[in-house]
């Protein structure tokens, strides 16, 4: 009985205090809540603690090894792959909104990051130890090369040094993604970090813009062997309890860049059922913000706005799911967005991407 109590209370104090900043009916991306945005990377890039390093133990001579010590760079926000995409998240921010307020702190801050040295041992990280090589495979990659992606497209000088200093790590990681495609029988179908299909859509991307035709072709070809045939996905069935992705839209989302519009269209229409659509289209149920599991579902909601905006994008203007789509994203993301601010680290440290990805 208190904690519904306090979960009312809290939920009262969402509205009156972060309501006012959203439009419910199309929340847009203000410079005030940009500003607020990037102060949640900005306070947890250098938070070491808490901390989830995933790190397997090859000797007793690792365990004195923290997680600055591990990784210089990506050492903060909780684990490895949400200082990434925090680093991300800043760079997009710097592009996009030019004058925002905190400019100077967040130049700062990733020149703090980006040196050359720190990068070396990122880089040597992945053959240096027992099972580096799959560590962070292939959320953590993915993450990674959409902060490349985000650098090379951006024509900054500064970027252009940062994206120069981080091409070691970025490297490493392309020629272990090579490794992997070939070995990598069966995808992922989960709502958490190891879904496939967000990682090769994310890959995609960066392969297109880096002009990289050989990578592009091999997950192009492992996209259509694991998903051009699938019919009638069982989305009725999502969410599991702490997914953060939607396994069917993540695939969809990943489909609309390799097909034609046409090809695409015939792929979708044989791909969900009545009942998936209905499922994926409800706003997920977040019992406990607090709980670094549930909270989970937070993400959730931005990750399918992002996945609906750019599927829509893609499909024919007569097509139903266009407008159902666009107005669904819209939904779950005026519901989303005031608990990014929830003031628990547990979605702090990794939320405020997921949102930017979702309000753009």
């Amino acid at each position: 009985m208190k904690s519904s109590f306090f979960l009312l209370l809290l939920n009262l104090f969402f509205v009156v205090t972060f309501l006012p900043l959203f439009s419910q009916n199309k929340p847009d991306l203000t410079d005030e809540i940009a500003l607020k945005l990037s102060a949640l990377p900005l306070n947890c890039i250098d938070q070491e603690y808490p901390n989830k390093p995933g790190h397997t133990y090859g000797s007793a001579d690792e365990t004195g090894l923290s997680p600055k010590a591990l990784h210089p760079v990506f050492y903060g926000c909780f684990d490895w792959h949400s200082s990434v995409h925090a680093h991300w998240m800043l760079v997009r921010l710097l592009k996009i909104k030019p004058d925002i307020a905190n400019k100077n702190e967040i130049i700062a801050k990733l020149n703090s990051s980006f040196n050359k040295q720190a990068v070396e041992v990122e880089k040597e990280y992945f053959t240096k130890y027992v099972t580096g090589k799959g560590f962070e495979r292939t959320y953590g990659w993915a993450w990674l090369l959409k902060l490349d992606e985000e650098l090379v497209s951006w024509d900054n000088p500064i970027a252009g040094q940062w994206h120069e200093n981080l091409q070691p790590l970025i490297g490493q990681i392309i020629e272990l993604w090579m490794e992997y495609l070939p070995k990598q029988t069966y995808p992922n179908r989960t709502g958490v970090h190891p879904n496939s299909a967000f990682a090769l859509g994310f890959a995609i991307d960066w392969a297109r813009e880096n002009g990289n035709k050989e990578f592009e072709k091999e997950l192009i070809n492992k996209s259509l062997d694991f998903y051009g045939d699938d019919r009638e996905t069982p989305a009725h069935l999502e969410p599991d309890g702490a997914d953060f992705f939607s396994p069917s839209l993540e695939i969809t989302d990943l489909m609309r860049r390799i097909l034609s519009r046409n090809d695409f269209e015939k792929w979708l229409d044989s791909f969900y059922t009545q009942k998936g659509i209905d499922r994926i289209s409800q706003i997920p149920v977040v019992s406990d913000l607090s709980d670094y599991q549930t909270v989970h579902l937070v993400g959730l909601s931005f990750s399918r706005a992002w996945c609906m905006k750019g599927i829509a994008k893609s499909l024919s203007e007569g097509h139903p799911l266009k407008p159902h789509f666009e107005q669904t994203a819209q939904k779950l993301l005026s519901n989303a967005l005031p608990l990014v601010f929830d003031g628990n680290y547990g979605g702090e440290h990794w939320l405020a991407s997921f949102a930017l990805m979702a309000l753009e």
